[in-house]
């Protein structure tokens, strides 16, 4: 059986690492990875391949950053091509990005099978790109592999039991089994990093675009800073957007340590080490969450919602009083870890077997 995996953004770089380990020691499956390019810089890409011991790919598309409509065609336009070459049983794609999307494109137009890691995600929100991706690329797929309930029941209500040539599969989350495989190998940086911190992304477009809200969280993160310094790893994104707005913002907000983005192991050691966790991302309200750490989401919604609805999660608006409030909230609550919201990390094995047994 022979796979063609798409892959371009760091999230899909930390699940694809856990399922082209188990493929490896399949001697009756053949993985061709292909790299589209999305996240292209070495610390936001090449990193992960060398601390990850995942195989290079075969195929490095370098479509960078574009609009959605010409990175997406762009995308689609060079799949095409390695995918006619190597003619492949199976594409398989993660998440929610345009790679994603282009890779179900292709996969739906040759009409070869499609497999969704990370299927029936929904924040409800179609103003989002990441949104739409999902509900496309589920929708073409032949087989979904959820990991939550959450996950199924959003299926289930989009009558995905009515599609006679699609198969819905419970996983557990990849990104569990990444997680516990690689957090013995966490790396301490070599940066001046206080005791008591607080870990910080931001990035998600809906937050960067707008420079209103992007200055208020900034402004936000500084009052918390007082209390615990904010280490934020920076995503290209969002510098290029300080530097119009700011350019002396290193300098401006005092109480937070900007940081060049970090690899997979040393962002592990920041999860490991921080008293709490603020992001817009998707991916690091769960891990948040594997390392038994409370998460404020700079955003209204999100896909995770079992992490709000056990508590382990709290969402904020974009004003600074309600995010310096719930920040301060998040410091007096003792949570309790013990529920096994996500399975057991042996998501990859299950992926793979319902593969085989397609």
């Amino acid at each position: 059986m022979k796979i063609v995996t798409i892959i371009g953004a760091r999230p899909q770089f930390i699940k694809a690492a856990v399922l082209s380990r188990i493929i490896q020691s399949d001697p009756e499956v053949k993985e061709i990875l292909i790299h589209t390019g999305q996240h292209y810089d070495e610390n936001m890409s090449d990193v992960f391949f060398d601390e990850m011991s995942i195989p290079k790919p075969e195929y490095n598309l370098h479509i960078q950053s574009k609009l959605h409509g010409e990175m997406t065609g762009k995308m689609m336009i060079e799949i095409e091509k390695v995918v006619l070459a190597e003619n492949p049983d199976w594409i398989l794609v993660y998440g929610d990005t345009n790679s994603t999307l282009a890779g179900a494109l292709v996969a739906s137009k040759l009409h070869i099978k499609l497999a969704h890691v990370e299927a029936g995600l929904r924040s409800f929100n179609n103003n989002m790109p990441e949104e739409v991706n999902r509900i496309v690329t589920d929708r073409l797929s032949n087989i979904l592999f959820c990991p939550t309930d959450y996950a199924i029941d959003n299926l289930k209500n989009e009558g995905f039991e009515n599609f006679k040539d699609k198969k819905v599969f419970k996983t557990g989350d990849i990104m569990l089994d990444a997680s516990l495989f690689y957090s013995k190998n966490e790396i301490k940086f070599d940066k001046q990093v206080p005791d008591s911190f607080v870990l910080c992304t931001v990035h998600r477009a809906e937050n960067t675009d707008d420079n209103e809200k992007l200055l208020t969280i900034f402004d936000a993160l500084n009052v918390i800073g007082n209390e615990h310094k904010i280490v934020l790893p920076l995503h290209p994104r969002t510098k290029s957007k300080l530097e119009v707005l700011k350019p002396d913002y290193k300098d401006f907000y005092t109480n937070i340590m900007f940081l060049e983005p970090l690899g997979y192991l040393e962002m592990i050691w920041c999860l490991n080490n921080c008293k709490f966790v603020i992001t817009d991302s998707g991916g690091l309200q769960k891990e948040a969450y594997f390392f038994k750490k409370m998460c404020l989401t700079l955003r209204d919604e999100t896909e995770w919602r079992e992490l709000v609805d056990n508590g382990y999660n709290i969402l904020t608006k974009i004003f600074k009083e309600e995010i310096t409030e719930k920040a301060h909230r998040i410091l007096n609550i003792k949570q309790d870890f013990g529920k096994e919201l996500y399975g057991n990390g042996k998501s990859g094995e299950l992926i793979l077997e319902q593969l085989k047994n397609y």
